[in-house]
């Protein structure tokens, strides 16, 4: 059985940074450090983390006076960074650089006196840290669907911008539905979309066309790896979501002469590889690497952990 890797696939810059914050943080100030919110989707990383001295909190009322603090990968609103300062917790933001991007742009927009439309999945924590960033009017839609009904106070001045997670693909039907009902709105360039969304999406399209199976490691709750398997069944190939190895399903192989793989972009590599040997443990298995593009982008880490990186 073929066993075709999708490149690329895996961790990104900002979730690579992200998992570095809290171990320097680790490193530097010593456990235990507090993370608002998992630092990405994925139980693997989480609990890598806790094994360190890292540990998890939904709220910042959860967190002890004075203790170092690590907002997650995702961002969080306005509110959330203001309770701190009002605490004086010492916090460590690891929000993408992508996400805080979008940020900037929303708020850019809306000191311009335009309100804003946010493409995205309501509930995300990146929807929700975005929404609580922006002041003024934020209207969220997810579908082409929504905008038909979207009411807005002023056409004339109005402005999107993007959840990251989401690709150039999965929003361009809906910005063409903004734009068709809005002619003046205005919004990013495509160049804007999160990078590593669009590499993974892009590699599961032509992986699709050469497997019989599309397996993505993921975490259920990690939006762009469940895009991944929704991709793969648009194309009619039967496609799972598995958090590791242990998940998968020995039926769901069954007959297949090429088996696909890619991972989310906050799954490590390390789950990849014991998927690779699980199916080994079913098949004799060949295992080959999709020519992809090779990502090279690095984000630059807090200046108060950079002494501290190895």
């Amino acid at each position: 059985m073929r066993v075709i890797l999708a490149e690329p696939r895996g961790f990104c810059a900002g979730v690579v940074r992200a998992i570095d914050i809290v171990e320097l943080a680790l490193k530097k100030y010593g456990p235990p450090v507090y993370v608002r919110h998992e630092i990405v989707h994925n139980k693997r990383v989480v609990e890598n983390l806790k094994a360190k001295g890292a540990i998890f909190v939904e709220e910042l009322d959860e967190v002890p006076n004075g203790a170092h603090t690590v907002f997650s990968a995702h961002g969080v609103s306005q509110k959330v960074a203001d309770t701190a300062r009002l605490r004086d917790l010492p916090v460590i933001d690891a929000t993408c650089p992508l996400v805080a991007k979008v940020h900037k742009e929303g708020q850019r927009y809306s000191k311009a006196s335009y309100e804003v439309i946010l493409i995205g999945h309501e509930g995300h924590p990146e929807v929700v840290g975005t929404m609580g960033r922006i002041p003024g009017t934020v209207y969220l839609v997810s579908s082409a669907e929504a905008v038909a009904t979207l009411e807005v106070k002023n056409p004339s001045k109005l402005a999107y911008v993007t959840q990251t997670t989401l690709s150039v693909d999965d929003t361009r039907e809906v910005i063409e539905a903004i734009r068709k009902r809005f002619p003046a709105v205005v919004g990013p360039d495509v160049k804007d979309i999160c990078y590593a969304t669009q590499n993974r999406q892009t590699a599961v399209r032509e992986l699709a066309g050469m497997v019989d199976v599309l397996l993505v490691v993921g975490a259920q709750n990690s939006s762009n790896s469940n895009r991944l398997r929704e991709i793969g069944e648009e194309l009619d190939v039967p496609s799972y979501l598995i958090d590791d190895a242990k998940a998968l399903k020995p039926e769901w192989i069954e007959g297949a002469e090429a088996v696909g793989i890619s991972a989310g972009a906050s799954a490590p590599e390390a789950l990849v590889q014991e998927l690779i040997e699980r199916l080994s443990e079913l098949a004799e298995i060949q295992v080959e690497h999709l020519d992809g593009i090779n990502e090279n982008v690095q984000f630059k880490l807090p200046d108060e952990l950079r002494g501290h990186a190895a």
